[in-house]
């Protein structure tokens, strides 16, 4: 003899079949959606920094490409005849490579320090070298070099003195 089973049970042991097959999906579901977001704060995170990689680049390329004008000025402001250092002209010059020096240091961008300093291979760049010793150390400065950060944008070309 089969013993029959009540439809009320058979329904309740139907519906908490239902409930957990429904709570394991959700409960797939849920992890599923967490690792989509993760996924798309990673992506969200990469893209910043690379956009911020991008900018660094640029300006470090338009930097690069405004450092001969600078170059130049500071050239023709070194062979100002005495009589007409007071000019106004000659002030005007001067007012603007100042406007420069001021621009690139609100741009983060320093200028390298030279003369006095320990020769370092990796900011400097030596085209000459004097005298006997251990130790070099920056004599003259040929041509200023620039930095933004530890980033050398392009380095100072320098004679080197030993003693």
């Amino acid at each position: 003899m089969s013993a029959r089973i009540p439809k009320s049970t058979k329904k309740a042991v139907i519906e908490s079949d239902v409930a957990e097959q429904l709570a394991k999906e959700v409960a797939i579901l849920t992890e599923s959606l967490q690792r989509e977001r993760a996924d798309a704060t990673n992506i969200r995170r990469r893209h910043d920094e690379q956009i911020s990689g991008l900018k660094n680049v640029i300006k470090s390329s338009v930097i690069e490409d405004l450092l001969p004008v600078i170059d130049n000025f500071e050239r023709a402001l070194k062979h100002v005849p005495e009589e007409l250092i007071a000019n106004d002209y000659i002030k005007g010059v001067q007012g603007v490579v100042k406007q420069f020096e001021t621009t690139l240091a609100g741009m983060g961008v320093q200028r390298i320090k030279t003369v006095g300093e320990p020769f370092n291979p990796h900011v400097h760049e030596a085209v000459g070298i004097d005298g006997e010793g251990d130790q070099e150390i920056v004599s003259e400065e040929l041509q200023a070099g620039y930095q933004v950060g530890d980033r050398v944008i392009r380095h100072a070309i320098v004679k080197v003195s030993r003693k």
